[in-house]
């Protein structure tokens, strides 16, 4: 009985994530997202008390998932740089499918999943970083006059500023290109010269 409760509960939350990523999280409602689900309100309700605890569930599940695939890069690339374009291919392909609203609703509306979100980034994400140039550093594609704990929180810093609607309108901007631009953009600036022969050659590869 409790694994069935378990698998009801994850598809509720797989359908809701989804259609706050394609919808924003503040235009979708319990009733859209029961009636995604071919459930009644009141099912949907058995799971979560409300749409806020059902937001927050669906964030900490896409954070879980996000951090297992961060992972699961790291151990299969063969370099640093290998590593860094593979998640950030997989984001850029996650960015394209989030409506530009989505991630300003969590932003305004809902600060405590927000706040999943920002302790995902200053940490694990921070943590990655850093130990993704110490890597480089270890092998020679990074230059060796870099300080990881700085460039990572760096890095955290500029990935903040892409959010920002006011310097990039998403009207304007895509999300996934800012995001592609960022990371190459930081790979030039740690790469050696070895490091920038490592990167062409992995660029040529996707092309």
């Amino acid at each position: 009985m409790t694994v069935n409760t378990n698998h009801k509960e994850i598809k509720i939350v797989e359908k809701a994530t989804d259609l706050f990523m394609r919808c924003g999280f503040k235009s979708v409602t319990m009733d859209d997202v029961a009636r995604g689900l071919s459930i009644s309100k009141k099912t949907l309700y058995k799971f979560f008390d409300n749409k806020l605890n059902l937001i927050l569930r669906c964030v900490a599940f896409t954070m879980a998932e996000e951090k297992a695939f961060v992972l699961e890069q790291s151990d299969k690339s063969k370099d640093a740089i290998e590593e860094m374009l593979g998640i950030a291919g997989h984001v850029n392909q996650t960015l394209k499918k989030i409506h530009p609203s989505a991630i300003y609703d969590l932003q305004k509306y809902y600060p405590e999943a927000w706040q999943i979100l920002e302790q995902y980034t200053h940490e694990f994400i921070f943590q990655h970083i850093k130990e993704n140039l110490e890597k480089g550093m270890k092998t020679g594609i990074y230059r060796n006059d870099i300080h990881p704990d700085i460039i990572a929180k760096l890095f955290i810093g500029k990935s903040q500023l892409i959010l920002n609607n006011d310097l990039f309108p998403f009207a304007e901007y895509k999300t996934s290109d800012l995001h592609e631009a960022h990371v190459i953009y930081h790979i030039h600036g740690v790469a050696s010269a070895k490091g920038l022969k490592v990167l062409e050659k992995h660029v040529g590869n996707d092309e």
